[in-house]
This record gives C-alpha cells, sequence and structure tokens, in this order.
C-alpha cells in the first residue's frame, strides 16, 4: 500500500478530535522509519530520480540497512509495544491513535510481493510472510481508493451531524 493511503486510514480508522493528526503520522510511521533516510540520502546524493517514474528502485541497489528497517517497522511486535507503551504512559487517547501503526502492518501484509519488501508480521520472532498481491494492482487499489473514501465521508458526515 502506498504511504499516503496508510495516512488517511490511520486518520479515517484511529483519529479522533485532537488526535487526527497523530493517526495520520501512525499510518505513515512504518513507510517513513523505513525509507524516508534512503530517500534523503538519494535527493542528497543526486541519484534519487536515477529510475523511471512510478517504478521501485531494483532490489540490487537497496542497501542492507533498509531491509532491517522494513522489517522492524512493519512488524506487530514493533507496532503493538508502541501501543502498550504508549497506552501505560499516557492516559489520553493518543495510545488509539498509535493502532494505526499496526493496521498498516495489516494493509501491507497481503499486498506485498515476496519479489519486493515482503512484510515479516512477527519479525524478530519470525521471518514468516506471505507472496501477496502487488498493491499498485487495479483490483487491489481502485477497492482501497473508493473505501478509503467511503469511511472519510461517513466519519465526516457522523461528525458533522453530531457537532
Amino acid at each position: 500500500m502506498d504511504t499516503f493511503s496508510h495516512a488517511l486510514w490511520g486518520k479515517a480508522l484511529f483519529g479522533r478530535k485532537g488526535t487526527n493528526l497523530f493517526a495520520l503520522l501512525f499510518g505513515a510511521a512504518p513507510d517513513l522509519i523505513a525509507f524516508l533516510p534512503w530517500m534523503i540520502l538519494r535527493i542528497i546524493n543526486g541519484t534519487f530520480f536515477d529510475r523511471e517514474f512510478g517504478k521501485p528502485p531494483p532490489v540490487e541497489i537497496i542497501p542492507d540497512w533498509l531491509f532491517f528497517m522494513y522489517d522492524f517497522s512493519h512488524s506487530f511486535i514493533t507496532g503493538f509495544l508502541l501501543v502498550f507503551l504508549l497506552y501505560y504512559f499516557r492516559k489520553d487517547y493518543i495510545w488509539f491513535a498509535a493502532l494505526a501503526w499496526p493496521f498498516h502492518t495489516v494493509l501491507d501484509f497481503p499486498f506485498h510481493t515476496k519479489e519486493f519488501f515482503p512484510t515479516k508480521i512477527f519479525w524478530p520472532l519470525s521471518d514468516f510472510y506471505i507472496d501477496g498481491i502487488l498493491w499498485s494492482r487495479p483490483e487491489v487499489w481502485i477497492p482501497n481508493i473508493i473505501l478509503l473514501a467511503l469511511v472519510l465521508f461517513y466519519k465526516k458526515r457522523k461528525n458533522t451531524i453530531n457537532g
């Protein structure tokens, strides 16, 4: 799934008054942690635009540390540990917004292939993953956009009616 959709799903499902921004950030955080440092390095080095737009970079040029960061940030272990720590140490509802992090993993697990960042949901305890359907395929992408729009519309309408 794309990072923007993850952020919007986080807001749609786990955002509340006063925590919408946190839900957006927690929804996108696993991808930002994994990919943002490498993207910044590639921009600084002038290699970010060395590929065709919309195409993923060849796996051979991706550094090993990025795979580690992806596994770390996309694990239920990491996501639920964060939720638990926020629940324990913060008595406000930021912990609820943090549920967008493990939900990110739920969305990625079936929609990543073994060729490009399979999602190891129980890492580091297990390297288990499935060879999923690529999220950019129309039969995944279009329902994602439609469902996301419907949920956001419903939530906005419900908030408008309830004041």
